[in-house]
């Protein structure tokens, strides 16, 4: 039933959905073949992302640098040599610091592994111990733990839902227009693109936009460091507010994770749709509340006090 409702997703996109769910299917119903693929992409495919993902991380962390807590750029003063007054050599201090980390990772791993695999049905849910009836559809399908706070805003976006998002458009188009300084080409273009998404908001089926938002959940934290137009990076020197906020956004995480894994009602759907406006908000509109606030100066050099 799993795959099920991962194949129902991409049969959710107009024109070329049924197709897609049936290659992904390769089959009319969900079988050996169906199984099988997905087995080859998660021992395969995602693998081999997340090994490119780290091969960049590592140029990135040669090309740019690590960052410290103060936020500071450690290459802007160096010694007569070229070398950065403020920079730690990688070995022994990172070196010794990540087999620490590693060690203690692999100790919580092996204790789950062999003394709490199923880790109170999170790790291992309840529903893989029941014997598979295809004509017998469970009561209610949840993801896995680290997937339901995007499962919720798959569910959050219903019919009524659409037309509050259709007015978030709108207001947002106007708001840039007016209060955005830029040539009246640009503003034509935010209008007219604001009218293009209200239409196929309006013509596409709400299932379509919550699988859209369920994957928009995930790729826009790819865009963070774009979003954050704050003038210092490090949270010590920003203002108090900015920590509430941030506070806020995490207790919203929780919650909308916590009621992914609930059967569906009218206070939980409420309470999910709330949730999903807030948490697109956050970083929708984080270009602006980042710039916001009374900010502390920053040192010239890395500063190894308490703040």
């Amino acid at each position: 039933w799993g795959a099920q409702v991962i194949v129902d997703l991409f049969s959710a996109i107009p024109f070329v959905g049924p197709d897609l769910a049936l290659l992904i299917r390769g089959d009319f119903v969900v079988g050996d073949a169906t199984l099988n693929r997905f087995f080859s992409f998660h021992v395969i495919a995602v693998p081999l992302v997340l090994l490119g993902l780290v091969v960049a991380h590592i140029i990135a962390l040669h090309e740019v640098g690590s960052n410290n807590p103060d936020g500071i750029e450690i290459k802007a003063t160096k010694d007569a040599n070229g070398i950065p007054l403020d920079g730690i050599p990688f070995h022994p201090y990172y070196s010794v610091h990540d087999v620490f980390g590693v060690s203690v990772f692999l100790f919580v791993f092996s204790a789950i592994v062999f003394f709490a695999p199923e880790m109170g049905g999170y790790f291992l849910e309840y529903n893989n111990f029941i014997p598979a009836d295809p004509f017998q559809t469970p009561l209610h399908i949840a993801p896995v733990w680290y997937f339901t706070p995007f499962y919720t805003l798959l569910r959050a976006v219903t019919t009524e839902m659409m037309y509050v998002l259709i007015g978030c458009v709108l207001v947002g188009a106007v708001l840039a227009v007016a209060k955005i300084k830029m040539p009246s080409l640009f503003k034509g273009l935010i209008v007219g693109g604001a009218l293009v998404i209200v239409a196929m908001m309006m013509a596409i089926d709400a299932k379509f936009w919550g699988v859209v938002a369920m994957g928009g959940g995930v790729v826009i934290l790819f865009f963070l460091p774009w979003l954050d137009n704050s003038p210092v990076k490090s949270i010590r020197y920003r203002p108090s507010w900015h920590k509430f906020l941030y506070a806020a956004f995490v207790i919203n995480f929780f919650v909308i994770g916590y009621l992914g894994t609930q059967p569906v009602s009218v206070i939980a759907g409420r309470i999910s749709q709330f949730g999903t406006l807030f948490y697109f908000g956050f970083f929708i509109l984080m270009p602006w509340w980042s710039r916001l606030g009374t900010f502390k100066q920053v040192p010239t050099r890395v500063n190894y006090t308490a703040h």
